[in-house]
């Protein structure tokens, strides 16, 4: 890991005992903050850029509320910004511009699709629908006081631990709560969310930070267990039985909320974060088999048993067979003409026909940005999100405790398998599962929740890229000293 540049003048303690980085009196910013402004900048250039080009195509002409909004964005990105270098001063410098640069092309497509409908609705003589761009813009303000709020509260990650099974328990609950009758509410076939008055939110994306931390902090405290060897086969060592418990459990949970809820998407995203957090922990390749064994069993009962499975899987097989591409798979059909619509370049913004693919702002979206933005466009987003994933997995490499590397390991399989999931849905690489699409997609659940993730990789990434100075740890024996007694007590830094 490279060093921290040296910063000049002299060093002073801002926050008190929180202080997380020595800021010089009279020092210009450290250059890779300087790189994290200004990649800042490039994302609200990108996100006005595309902002002018939906007007342009649409209106012919562009108007001064176009640089207006752009430089919104850009202020809102760049409090971000100032709570970044006030909160966690040696964090990462390029996790926050990706999150960004996804977020103002996110915001600009779901404008664009706003303007699609309004368009359709007056052609075919209906009600126009409110739009939700605002909304999502509305939305997006929240998660970044969420954001700005996880990294001034939580100070130091390694605390969280303290409150792994207390954060399991309350992430049961929390995927529980849809299923009561009072609160719940079933939208679009599933039983996700919660409705207070006129709101709606899902509690499941909150879950999944919560049972994150439990998981981190159960794996720290159990992972010499859980390596036990039982018996070998094939060349792979296997668990005693008696430890087959915490995959169990997390089966079966899966299972409940497919059953409960019928959302087959956070049953995926909810076992495979486990899968990939426990295999970290242990680094037993058999984990991972008995994981997919106990996948391939409860997809195949699941299809057995439960009728709206069965009706996304026959969907995904048979989308061009009989009716479906006028019925059941309608939807995927229309995504995929979408891609196909697109090419490589797109038919640019603003030019296409997205809004003919239901919920083009929602499980959808990747297909707009595909028929608009081609495939080249696809494949530029896509290496965003393999670069935010990289850069979290960097931060679990660099964490000097155990519970860092699992938290932030568990946190960046948990975006990667949102990503894929929904893409591959979208893309009939496997069944759709209605997931949105993180820092794209309208939802104020969904980037709220994964602000908060965003949040807790720059905590955990400030924490090793700081000082070492600057970090209280226990004394470390160095080898390469010797001692002029038994007696001398030798002190290392």
């Amino acid at each position: 890991m490279t060093a921290l540049p040296p910063l000049r003048g002299k060093a002073v303690d801002l926050t008190g005992t929180f202080a997380r980085y020595p800021v010089p009196v009279g020092a210009q910013l450290p250059p890779y903050r300087r790189r994290e402004l200004w990649l800042l900048l490039f994302a609200g250039l990108l996100a006005t850029a595309a902002l002018a080009a939906v007007v342009l195509a649409i209106d012919g002409s562009l108007t001064l509320s176009v640089f207006t909004y752009g430089l919104g964005f850009s202020a809102l990105w760049g409090l971000a910004h100032l709570a970044v270098r006030r909160f966690a001063p040696a964090a990462d410098p390029i996790l926050l511009p990706l999150v960004a640069a996804l977020n103002g092309l996110g915001l600009v497509m779901i404008y664009r699709l706003d303007l699609a409908k309004a368009a359709a609705a007056v052609r075919a003589g209906k009600h126009v629908p409110p739009g939700t761009a605002q909304l999502q813009l509305v939305w997006t303000l929240l998660a970044l006081i969420v954001f700005v709020l996880v990294l001034a509260i939580v100070r130091d990650h390694q605390t969280l631990s303290r409150y792994a099974y207390t954060a399991g328990l309350a992430g049961l609950v929390f995927l529980l709560l849809p299923a009561m009758p009072l609160v719940g509410a079933t939208i679009n076939g599933a039983r996700l969310w919660l409705r207070i008055g006129p709101f709606t939110f899902q509690p499941s994306e909150i879950s999944k930070i919560i049972l994150m931390i439990f998981f981190a902090g159960y794996l720290v405290n159990k992972r010499d267990v859980l390596s036990v060897v039982s018996r070998s086969f094939l060349g792979m060592h296997f668990p005693r039985a008696r430890d087959l418990g915490p995959v169990l459990v997390a089966w079966l949970a899966s299972l409940g909320v497919l059953v409960v809820e019928k959302d087959l998407g956070s049953s995926l995203l909810f076992f495979g974060m486990f899968l990939v957090i426990l295999y970290v922990a242990t680094e037993r390749a058999s984990w991972v088999v008995i994981g997919l064994a106990l996948f391939m069993l409860g997809a195949v009962l699941s299809y057995k048993l439960f009728g709206h499975v069965q009706v996304r899987v026959d969907g995904w097989l048979h989308a061009f067979d009989g009716d479906n591409p006028t019925n059941k798979s309608f939807q995927l059909v229309q995504g995929l003409f979408g891609f196909a619509a697109g090419g490589i370049t797109g038919t640019g913004l603003g030019q296409g026909s997205p809004q003919r693919v239901p919920f083009a702002n929602t499980d959808f979206i990747v297909a707009s940005i595909g028929e608009e933005l081609g495939l080249a466009g696809i494949m530029a987003i896509l290496v965003i999100y393999g670069l935010i994933v990289t850069r979290g997995l960097r931060a679990a490499v660099g964490a000097r405790d155990p519970f860092g590397k699992m938290l932030a390991t568990g946190l960046s399989a948990s975006l990667a398998l949102q990503v894929f999931v929904q893409v591959g849905g979208v893309m009939r690489l496997i069944p759709l599962t209605g997931l949105t699409l993180p820092f794209i997609s309208y939802g104020g659940s969904s980037i709220v929740s994964n602000a908060a993730i965003i949040a807790l990789l720059l905590r955990i990434s400030d924490s090793y890229r700081r000082p070492a100075s600057a970090t209280p740890a226990a004394p470390l024996f160095d080898p390469t000293a010797v001692a002029d007694s038994p007696t001398q007590v030798v002190k290392t830094t």
